[in-house]
C-alpha cells in the first residue's frame, strides 16, 4: 500500500472506500447479465426490466444532494456506516422480491444506502489526503473495486444459471459487514462547525432531475411524445428556477460560483456528456449477447469480464499517462478513441463468432478507466475547502445521473431502431448494431468538452513520488 505505515487511517481508508464502490459496481454488473433471467421469473419483458436499473439510479442521483450536509452535521463515520447498513438491508428486501413493484422498491431503499455510500467515503479521502496525494489515493480505492465487474457477470452468470438470481443480492451482504467493521475502526469523523441546509434548493434540484429522468424512461415506453416533452421541458424549467434560487440565497446547496471554477465546470460537463455514451454499455452488450445470439447469462458474462482486468491495467498506467500528456490532451484523445470502440461493438454480424467482442471490449476497458479517474481530479483539482463537501456532491449527482441518462438513452435508440422496421428489417441483432454506432458518435462528439480545459490545468495534482 503506497501510503504511510504510521497513520493507520491513511493505510486503511482508500480500502474502506473500495469496499462501497466494490459493492456498487458488482451490484450494478450482476444485475444487467441476469435481467433476462430475472425478468422471466417475475414474468416481465427483459426491456422492461429498466425500471429495476433506473429506480436505483434515480434515487442515488436524488438524494445525493444530501450528501455532504449530512456529514457536515453528523461527522462522515455515522453517515458512512449508516449508509453501509441501509445499503445491505436493500439487497435482502431485493432477494425477498416477488414481482417487479416489489424489485423496484427495495432497489430504492439500495439507493437510499448508496446515495451517501459513495460520495461520504471520497469526500473523507478528499479531506484526508493533500492534493498531490489525492490522485494516488483514489486510484487505489478504485482498484480493488475494479474486482466488481470481473466478478459481477461471472458470479452472476453462474448463480441464475446453477443456483437462483436471489443470490445475486444477497452477496452484499458479507461485504457490506467487512466494510462496516473497517469503518468503525479506520473512517475518520469529520464535521463542520458552518451548517446549513437549503431545505428549498434541494427540492427544486431533487425535482428537476426526477422530471428529467421520467422524461427520458416515458421516451422509451410511450407514443405521447407531446407529454414527455412537457414533462421534459419542465425539467430544464426547474433547472432554471433553482438558478434563480441559488442567486438570491447567501448559502445554496450547490453554490453558483461552483461553475467559475473552470476545471470544476468543465470536468462536470465532461462527465455527464461522455458517460451517456459510455454507461449503456454495461447493459446493451450483455442483453443483445443474450437475446440476439442466444447465448447464457454465463457466456455473456466471460465476454464482458475482461473490460475489468483492463481497467486494472489501466489504472496503474493513468497517473503516468497524465503526468506526461496532462489533462486536456489525455481526455480529448481517450474520448475520442471510446467513441470509435464503442461503434466497432456494432461490427460483427450475426454469423460472426461473439468473441470478436472481446478483444473491443478489453481494450475500452483500459481506456475508460484512463477517463473516469481522470474526469474525477480534474472536477477537484482546484476547488476551496470551502467547496469541497457541495462540489463533491454535486460530481456525484452528476454521475449518476449521467449514468442514468446513458442507460435511458441506449435503450430508447435501441427500441426506436427495433419499432422501426424499415431501416432493420426487424432485425433485433441489427438495431443492436445500429444502437452501437449511434451510441459511439455521441461519446465522439462529447470528446470536444474538453477543449475548454487549459494545458496546464490540473498540475497540482501530479504524484508526489
Amino acid at each position: 500500500m503506497p501510503f504511510s505505515q504510521d497513520n493507520p487511517v491513511k493505510k486503511f481508508l482508500p480500502l474502506i472506500l473500495a469496499t462501497s464502490i466494490f459493492m456498487q459496481m458488482l451490484d450494478s454488473t450482476i444485475l444487467n447479465t441476469s435481467l433476462p433471467s430475472i425478468a422471466k421469473d417475475l414474468q416481465e419483458s427483459p426491456l422492461n426490466m429498466q425500471n429495476a436499473i433506473i429506480s436505483y439510479v434515480l434515487t442515488l442521483a436524488l438524494f445525493m444532494p444530501v450528501s455532504g450536509f449530512l456529514a457536515d452535521k453528523f461527522g462522515t463515520r455515522k453517515i458512512f456506516i449508516s449508509s453501509l447498513f441501509i445499503f445491505v438491508l436493500g439487497s435482502v428486501f431485493c432477494a425477498l422480491s416477488q414481482d417487479l413493484t416489489q424489485l423496484v422498491i427495495s432497489r430504492i431503499i439500495q439507493g437510499l444506502g448508496g446515495s451517501l455510500m459513495t460520495p461520504v467515503g471520497r469526500l473523507a479521502l478528499i479531506k484526508t489526503y493533500e492534493k498531490n496525494e489525492l490522485m494516488k489515493a483514489m486510484n487505489f480505492a478504485i482498484i480493488p473495486a475494479l474486482i466488481g465487474p470481473i466478478l459481477g457477470p461471472l458470479v452472476g452468470g453462474y448463480m441464475v444459471d446453477y443456483l437462483s438470481w436471489h443470490w445475486i443480492f444477497l452477496i452484499n451482504v458479507p461485504i457490506g459487514l467487512i466494510g462496516i467493521f473497517l469503518s468503525l475502526k479506520f473512517m475518520p469523523d469529520y464535521k463542520s462547525r458552518e451548517i446549513t441546509f437549503d431545505l428549498k434548493g434541494f427540492l427544486i434540484f431533487a425535482s428537476a432531475s426526477l422530471l428529467l429522468s421520467i422524461a427520458l424512461e416515458m421516451f422509451g415506453n410511450t407514443q405521447h411524445t407531446t407529454l414527455v416533452l412537457f414533462i421534459f421541458t419542465l425539467g430544464f424549467l426547474m433547472i432554471y428556477y433553482y438558478y434563480i434560487h441559488a442567486k438570491k440565497t447567501k448559502k445554496p446547496i450547490f453554490p453558483l460560483n461552483l461553475f467559475q471554477v473552470r476545471t470544476f465546470r468543465v470536468g462536470i460537463l465532461g462527465n455527464l456528456a461522455t458517460r451517456l455514451g459510455i454507461s449503456s454499455i454495461p447493459l446493451l452488450l450483455p442483453l443483445m449477447i443474450q437475446i440476439a445470439y442466444g447465448q447464457s447469462a454465463v457466456v455473456s458474462g466471460w465476454i464482458v469480464a475482461p473490460m475489468a482486468l483492463t481497467a486494472m491495467f489501466g489504472k496503474s498506467l493513468v497517473i503516468k499517462i497524465l503526468d506526461f500528456f496532462g489533462y486536456r490532451k489525455t481526455l480529448m484523445t481517450n474520448t475520442f478513441i471510446i467513441g470509435i470502440l464503442i461503434a466497432c461493438l456494432g461490427i460483427p454480424g450475426i454469423k460472426s463468432s461473439i468473441y470478436w467482442f472481446v478483444p473491443i471490449i478489453a481494450i475500452l476497458g483500459f481506456f475508460n478507466s484512463i477517463q473516469f479517474t481522470s474526469m474525477n481530479t480534474i472536477a477537484i483539482a482546484d476547488l476551496r475547502d470551502s467547496h469541497t463537501s457541495s462540489g463533491n456532491s454535486l460530481l456525484a449527482v452528476n454521475q449518476q445521473l449521467a449514468v442514468g441518462f446513458g442507460i435511458a438513452l441506449g435503450l430508447i435508440v435501441l427500441k426506436l431502431f427495433e419499432n422501426n422496421t424499415g431501416i432493420t428489417d426487424g432485425s433485433t441483432h441489427l438495431a443492436f448494431r445500429y444502437t452501437f454506432y449511434t451510441v459511439g458518435f455521441v461519446t465522439v462528439i462529447s470528446g470536444f468538452v474538453f477543449r475548454r480545459l487549459h494545458i496546464s490545468d490540473g498540475n497540482n495534482m501530479k504524484s508526489a513520488d
